[in-house]
This record gives C-alpha cells, sequence and structure tokens, in this order.
C-alpha cells in the first residue's frame, strides 16, 4: 500500500476513535456526572409528597382542648408540568371557567417564575371535588396532586383574639423568616399565640417517595416506604385561660365594643381576654378563609383588633389607686389627710375647676370610695410640688418612674402580639416645643392627669395587671397565656413568666390603706350595686370622657377589681366603650358577674337577671352604625355589579353574539324600569283597576268628598 494512503487510513482511524472517545466521555458526564437525565427519569418514576405534620394543639387550664386539629385536601399545581393538558375537561372538574383557570396559573407563575414550585390551585376542595380528581388526576400527568393538610378546629368558638389564625405564606413572610425553611404553599400562625408560638407549634415536615407508571398514577410506596420521612407534630400548648369563663366574658359583651381582661395575680397567668366585638375562629380556616377575612377586615366594628393588648384608653378614676400609692410612698399624704371639696378643684384659678361629683371632706379611704376628683387633684399637686425635687422636670419624671414601675407606659410583654405601650408622659414631652416648651408649663398644664384623664393611656392588659400588682401588695409576673409547653420549653420561651418582678418596696401598710379605700367601693360606694355575696371584692370605677375628632361622644365605663381580698384569685378589668354612663353602670356589673362565675363556677338566681341585662344590652356607638349601614350599601352594590356581570356572560355565551350591550348601557337601563312611570291619565286607570273593590270605594268616595 502506498505510503500516501498508509497515513490517510491512520487519520481517518484516528478521528473515529476521537470521535468515540467524545461519545463515551459525553455519556460518562450524563449517566455519572451531570445526573440530569436521571433525574428526569426519577421525575417521572417517582413522586415526593410533602407530608404536614399537625400543628401542635392547645388546652385550657382544665386540660380541654381548645384548638384542635382536622384534614383538609388542597390541590397543589406545578405550574411548568401542567403545558398540554386538557384544560376544558380540567374546568369542567373544578367548576370553573378558563378564565379564572388562567387567573389562577398567572399567579402560580408569579410565585416562581421557573413554573418548578408547587402552587396551591385550590385549598380545602369539597368531598365531591376530591372524589371527581382523585379519579382523573392521572390525565393531567404530574401537573397536579392533591396534599392532605391539618386545618384548625375550635370546639368552643371562642377566643379568636388570643389563638389568631393560621395563613399561607406569602413573598414578604418568606423574606422575614429566610432561615425557618418554609416553601410557597406552606401554612404559618399570623397572629395571635399561633404566631407567637409557632416554631413549636409548626412542627417538622416529612415525605412520602411514592412510584408512579407511564401515565403517572401513583403505584404505591417506592421501596416499600424505606426512603419514606415521617412527619414531626407540632408540640402542644397549656395554657392558663379558662375556657367557659372566656365564653361567658364574650356572652356579657355582646353588641358591646370594649374588653375583659382577667388574670390570676399569683402566677401572671392569663384566665380570660376577650377584646369584643370578636368573630367566630372557624371562619379563618377552611375553603371560605379568604372570603371571610376580606368581610372582616374593612368591617367598621373592627372584629380583627385585639382591643385587650392593641387599644388604650384614659384609665378614668381607676388611675386614682396609683396617685394615692405614689402620694403615700413620698410622704406627701397619710391615709389621715384630709381636702374639702366645694363642688370642684379650683387649686389652678377659678377659670376652669375640674367639677367633683360629691361636695365635702373626705380623707385617703373615703376619697378612693367615693371617687373625689378634687381629693386626687391635690394629692397629685403634692407630688409634683414636693419640696424634695429642685424643679419641675425631676419630679414629673419621678412621677413617672413609679407608673413605669407599675407597669404603665410600656409594653408589658405578654405572649399576645401587637401589644401597645400605652403613654405616660414625661418632662421631654411638655419640654418639646411642639406642645408647650421648658418653662411653659406646671401642674395646672396636665391636672387633669390626676384622675386619670388627659395624656395618660394605658391598655386593658396594663389596667388588670395593675390590678394584681396591688392585689399582691407590690409585685406581679408578666402576663401571659401559656403556662407551659408539652416536651419542655427548649427555646427558652417561657423564661420571662417565671421572673417576679418588684419594682419598688412599698410597706405592706400603704397597699392595706389603698385596699381599704376600694373595699369601701364595693361596700357602699360607686361600685355598691355590684356586690357578691360571700366574695369580699376590692374595686375601682372609672368614667372615661371620650372624644372623636374634637367632638364629645359618650362616656367610657370603666371598671377594674382583685377578689377575694383576702387571698386572690382573679384580678380583672373592663372597659364598655361609649356607654354614656359611670363605670358603675355597666363595666362593674359585668366584672362582678365575671368574679362571681369564676370563684362559685355559677352565677346565683337573685343575680340572673342583672347577666340577662348586661347581656341583651346594645351599647355599638351611632357613630359605628352609621359606618355598619354604610358598609352594607357598598357591599349590596359590589353583590349586584357581580350579578350584573353573571348575567351578561350568561347572555353572552347563550346568544353568541358579536353585537353585546355593555355594563353601563344595561345598568342605565335597569334604572328607567326601577323608576315609577309618570301618572298619565291611563296609568292612573289601570291603577285604579288594580286596587280591590273595597279600595276602589274608597278612592271612589274620597274623589266624590273632594269635589263636594
Amino acid at each position: 500500500m502506498p505510503v500516501f494512503n498508509q497515513s490517510r487510513s491512520r487519520i481517518v482511524r484516528l478521528v473515529f476513535i476521537a470521535a468515540f472517545l467524545v461519545i463515551v466521555i459525553q455519556l460518562f458526564y450524563l449517566q455519572v456526572i451531570s445526573g440530569k437525565y436521571a433525574r428526569q427519569a426519577d421525575e417521572n418514576a417517582i413522586f415526593r409528597k410533602p407530608v404536614l405534620p399537625p400543628r401542635g394543639l392547645i388546652f385550657d387550664r382544665k386540660n380541654r382542648a381548645i384548638l384542635n386539629n382536622t384534614l383538609t385536601y388542597d390541590l397543589i399545581v406545578t405550574p411548568a408540568q401542567a403545558k398540554g393538558i386538557d384544560t376544558a375537561f380540567f374546568c369542567r372538574l373544578m367548576e370553573i371557567d378558563v378564565d379564572e383557570y388562567k387567573k389562577r396559573m398567572t399567579k402560580a407563575k408569579q410565585k416562581d417564575r421557573t413554573g418548578y414550585l408547587p402552587y396551591i390551585f385550590e385549598s380545602s376542595i369539597t368531598p365531591a371535588k376530591y372524589a371527581r380528581l382523585n379519579e382523573n388526576l392521572w390525565r393531567f400527568q404530574s401537573a397536579f396532586y392533591i396534599q392532605d393538610r391539618p386545618i384548625r378546629t375550635y370546639p368552643f368558638a371562642a377566643g379568636a383574639n388570643i389563638f389568631g389564625y393560621t395563613g399561607e405564606v406569602d413573598s414578604n413572610y418568606l423574606k422575614k423568616y429566610t432561615d425557618e425553611n418554609y416553601i410557597s404553599g406552606d401554612y404559618a400562625g399570623m397572629t395571635g399565640i399561633e404566631a407567637s408560638y409557632e416554631k413549636v407549634l409548626r412542627g417538622e415536615k416529612g415525605v412520602q417517595v411514592l412510584l408512579r407508571d407511564k401515565l403517572g398514577r401513583i403505584q404505591g410506596p417506592y421501596e416499600n416506604g424505606s426512603l419514606d420521612q415521617e412527619g414531626v407534630a407540632g408540640s402542644n400548648l397549656y395554657t392558663s385561660l379558662d375556657i367557659d369563663l372566656q365564653q361567658y366574658g364574650e356572652k356579657l359583651m355582646t353588641n358591646k365594643v370594649g374588653s375583659i381582661v382577667a388574670i390570676n395575680p399569683k402566677t401572671g397567668s392569663i384566665i380570660a381576654m376577650v377584646s369584643s366585638p370578636t368573630y367566630d375562629p372557624s371562619l379563618l380556616t377552611g375553603a371560605q378563609r379568604r372570603k371571610h377575612f376580606n368581610e372582616l377586615y374593612p368591617d367598621p366594628r373592627k372584629p380583627l383588633l385585639n382591643r385587650a393588648v392593641n387599644a388604650s384608653y384614659s384609665p378614668g378614676s381607676t388611675f386614682k389607686t396609683l396617685q394615692a400609692l405614689v402620694a403615700l410612698h413620698d410622704g406627701v399624704i397619710t391615709t389621715n389627710t384630709t381636702f374639702s371639696c366645694s363642688g370642684a378643684f379650683y387649686g389652678c384659678g377659678g377659670g376652669k375647676p375640674m367639677g367633683c361629683l360629691d361636695p365635702g371632706t373626705y380623707y385617703l379611704r373615703t376619697a378612693i370610695t367615693h371617687s373625689c376628683n378634687t381629693y386626687f387633684a391635690h394629692v397629685m399637686q403634692r407630688v409634683i410640688n414636693n419640696p424634695k425635687f429642685p424643679n419641675i422636670d425631676s419630679s414629673l419624671n419621678a412621677w413617672n418612674a413609679y407608673m413605669a414601675a407599675f407597669g404603665l407606659g410600656h409594653k408589658l410583654g405578654v405572649d399576645v402580639p401587637t401589644e401597645r405601650s400605652g403613654f405616660i408622659p414625661t418632662a421631654e414631652y411638655f419640654n418639646s416645643p411642639k406642645r408647650y416648651g421648658k418653662g411653659h408649663w406646671n401642674f395646672c398644664t396636665f391636672r387633669s392627669m390626676s384622675i386619670g384623664q388627659g395624656e395618660v393611656n394605658t391598655t386593658p392588659l396594663q389596667v388588670a395587671n395593675e390590678m394584681a400588682y396591688i392585689a399582691n401588695k407590690g409585685w406581679y409576673y408578666i402576663p401571659h397565656v401559656v403556662d407551659s409547653i408539652e416536651g419542655g420549653d427548649k427555646l427558652g420561651l417561657l423564661d420571662k413568666y417565671k421572673q417576679k418582678i418588684v419594682p419598688i418596696n412599698i410597706p405592706d401598710s400603704i397597699f392595706e390603706a389603698v385596699h381599704d379605700g376600694m373595699q369601701g367601693v364595693m361596700d357602699g360606694g360607686t361600685g355598691r350595686g355590684s356586690k357578691v355575696e360571700g366574695i369580699t371584692i376590692c374595686g375601682k370605677t372609672g368614667t372615661v370622657e371620650n372624644y372623636y375628632r374634637g367632638v364629645k361622644q359618650p362616656n367610657h365605663s370603666f371598671f377594674c377589681a382583685f377578689a377575694p381580698r383576702e387571698n386572690p384569685t382573679i384580678a380583672i378589668m373592663c372597659v364598655v366603650e361609649n356607654s354614656g354612663r359611670y363605670g358603675g353602670s355597666y363595666a362593674a356589673p359585668i366584672v362582678s358577674l365575671m368574679i362571681e362565675k369564676y370563684i362559685h363556677d355559677t352565677v346565683s338566681a337573685k343575680r340572673k337577671p342583672l347577666e340577662e341585662r348586661m347581656i341583651n344590652t346594645d351599647l355599638i356607638p351611632p357613630l359605628m352604625k352609621q359606618e355598619m349601614v354604610k358598609m352594607d350599601s357598598l357591599k349590596k352594590s359590589r353583590e349586584d355589579d357581580i350579578q350584573l356581570k353573571n348575567e351578561l356572560k350568561e347572555i353572552k355565551d347563550t346568544l353568541q353574539s358579536e353585537d353585546n350591550p355593555t355594563e353601563n348601557e344595561i345598568r342605565i337601563e335597569k334604572g328607567r324600569e326601577s323608576k315609577p312611570a309618570k301618572d298619565t291619565q291611563e296609568n292612573k286607570r289601570l291603577q285604579t283597576q288594580m286596587l280591590d273593590p273595597a279600595k276602589q270605594r274608597k278612592t271612589s268616595f274620597v274623589k266624590t268628598a273632594i269635589k263636594r
């Protein structure tokens, strides 16, 4: 063979060898290193289904499950795998139209542009849909699957503002909790203790590895379930709530705006926390959750607002108990110090006297018992003008420090979210150029604070805690709902609730003096109408002036108490907004009924009429009712619009016409139809014919009489 041909033959062989090596290397890369096709094969043959763990249960103080779980089923879609499916057939199964299908798929793709992230196409599908889908899912390959998910149930239909609710996490939630391993489609606690204790309630997800056939139908566990990972249920919470008392409080506050907070003073454990108006917690779970949320959110009554921690009020005369503690401890008064009231406090001149309901001369006990404004104006004036302080700035800041020690002006740290701090002013507040400026204010500038009005603001929780502090004679625990966590508090969430807080060393004798006055309130003072036989209650009424945009509104009714005096087991407060009456009119009876129910486990027969009167009294403010009427009107208008759109779509689909009237044209025509026709002679004749004979005779008689 010529040398030239040998050389060319060698080159050809080398080319073939090189091509063969490239193919071998590529196959090695694809099959061993890359794993791309192995993954695709796995995706076609293997389905990894998440196993969602049940959230931890919540129990009340008597170990009753007050928040439980049941199963629901969500339809999950992977948008990228939904190409080429029979959309029309799928929509018939789901009882939706193609437009709705496209809308949901668009939302799914907005969550994840790749389209490979599972998305909840429809949550809590009905049993009928579940049955239809189960039979036909194989038709849609691996685009859809049904995910069982535990959802909450509420056996007692109470405590919505305490428990809060769970919801599907959105992009903002995922960004905020990037280290918590949430993915789109997960549910988490959004408010209440569901949110506060999310880390222990949520549990840990598992995975079930299933085998698919070539049509995508599930054939059973893969490798006999050896690769499955079980989910870990969330930890149970044991609370101090008395669900019976919670239900009773919500019943007493029916058709009222306000709050009740009851605490065990010995432990700081919250027994009941009522926010009214409230809602049935089951509304925010299941398939209709979003619809109900959209109805509750704009409701003028603000049922989603937890007024117990997130609303603040001037405390009114309930504040006088704390003024007494400060004055006695500072030594500016004694229990026998007297002040006279001629009908008003004139200590700041006669220009704007602060009124007093019961003229007379009072010492500390009787001043608390009869809630004398003049007495406590003199008391705070002495505290602020105390000569031991070099100036008014230092004396006011010292007074502020007392209030902070009593738990006011700052968040207490309760385990229910959205707590407000309330407000207790300092010298810096009044020194601000936006207010009075340094050197341009004195006691008379804020004299209304002496009786719990003016710049002072507190939350219902703070007032209840204030009662616990007074009941314990100088100490308290931070109020909390959860007492213990199943399996132990591994995250230290409850540590701060076990620390006894003793902010100031005030002698017991000073507290006893205040107790005497508060017992007098119930024995013969402003709360005497709410005595409970067999229980020694120490209480204090409060009537709080109320303004809305500068316009005087009906007063708020306040009352706080603890009982029994000898061995307190409950510290409690109630506020009824816009009641228009005194603290003893509504808030005090409600508190006394709650105390009786808690201590005696029942309400005596002779107090049943009082109970019925409190339950049936409607005190929803007129302004709120006006807003409710407006909202109902808007809702009706929206419903009419939806109905009109549905009617037009149905007509268009039926007629299959290119010439269709617009919504506005139909709306105008309907408006014409609703207007009464002008009274032509013919119309009048027809109207008369439509009357029954007796009415015709009456009409004829009237006409004759007119003619005569």
